[in-house]
């Protein structure tokens, strides 16, 4: 009762990086709350293979539902799981990835308990609420906090009277991290149960078959690169965006993109940082040529070092940026190039 909840995704018996990242934030919001971590896992012949990758993040209990036709990942099989299993563990939090899966499943099981849902969260906090209407205040809620009017504010959202509290979250937003108890972090007790299948899913439910299961690998690593040369619209076109390949490679760090640069043709989407693309925590952030709106910084304002190469001295971005360089990215870029390749013999 009352606990927080994470749905871990699995491709085959690997985990996904997202929902470990979600066990280690979902770790801190049940100390917080003082109450328990508790995971649920779907999958075929999963037993024994996916309990490692899970517990050393704090759980406290882990539900593995272990059967034919979990995996793939199809919609009615898992909505009736996760539904039926809250309906008796009555969970206060339950915290998905904001994927292919997690918007699939996080509005079914939220509609079907009428519990609400907030997508692609940047924050999650503990706070409380004071409805001005009622005069009645509420503690210890989720505040799910993300760009909202099309980035024009940050919305803090919360969910006072319906359970769970639902939000997902992109993969990169939060941080994954073993989890280590002392003074103030209880051990974790780290219980598995496999619960009966059929007593949570019905027959029907199973009557869409996924005949392919084709996964396409990553063409590069942004998320996990130390160095991030990342160019916005002021790069001017795909050509300039050269310029930032070669830098890249002279650092050996990768290419990013703000959203205008993206929908403008200079780079494919699978580059874009920000809210509504990939989150990033290097070492040092070389943003060129890119304003700084606010769903880009959301992608972004983690990094060690931010450097802006910007001819806008009120550019947004240049707020956030340890150091700014002003002037135009034909002049600068070249240089850095240069100078980099000289200095580093």
């Amino acid at each position: 009762m009352n606990n927080v909840f994470v749905y871990c995704e699995i491709e085959g018996t690997l985990v996904q990086e997202v929902s470990q990242e979600l066990l280690t934030k979902g770790r801190k919001l049940a100390n917080e709350l003082g109450v328990e971590l508790h995971a649920v896992v779907a999958g075929t012949d999963i037993k024994g293979k996916v309990e490692e990758q899970i517990l050393p993040y704090g759980v406290d209990k882990l539900f593995v539902f272990d059967g034919e036709g979990l995996f793939p990942y199809t919609s009615a099989p898992h909505t009736d799981i996760l539904v039926n299993l809250f309906k008796e563990e009555q969970p206060q939090i339950c915290l998905m990835g904001a994927t292919v899966i997690g918007r699939d499943l996080g509005p079914r099981v939220s509609s079907s308990l009428t519990s609400g849902l907030t997508a692609d969260c940047t924050e999650l906090e503990i706070g409380s609420y004071e409805d001005k209407k009622s005069g009645k205040t509420y503690e210890n809620l989720l505040y799910q906090i993300r760009p909202a009017f099309g980035g024009n504010i940050v919305a803090t959202i919360v969910n006072p009277d319906h359970r769970p509290q639902m939000a997902t979250v992109r993969s990169g937003v939060m941080q994954k991290a073993l989890y280590e108890p002392n003074g103030e972090n209880p051990v974790a007790r780290c219980e598995v149960v496999y619960p009966e299948v059929s007593k949570y899913v019905s027959p029907e439910a199973f009557v869409v078959k996924v005949l392919d299961h084709h996964v396409e690998a990553a063409k590069h690593n942004l998320k996990g690169a130390p160095i991030v040369v990342a160019g916005g619209y002021g790069m001017g076109s795909k050509e300039g965006f050269d310029m930032l390949f070669q830098l890249a490679k002279v650092l050996h760090g990768e290419v990013g993109a703000s959203r205008a640069a993206v929908d403008a043709g200079f780079c494919d989407h699978d580059r874009q940082i920000g809210q509504t693309g990939v989150t990033v925590h290097p070492k040092v952030y070389i943003a060129c040529g890119i304003s700084g709106q606010i769903q880009h910084i959301a992608g972004m304002q983690d990094s060690g070092i931010i450097i802006s190469v910007n001819s806008d001295p009120d550019a947004p971005i240049n707020r956030i940026a340890d150091y700014v360089i002003n002037g135009t990215v034909e002049e600068v870029v070249p240089k850095l190039i240069k100078y980099y390749k000289q200095n580093s013999k």
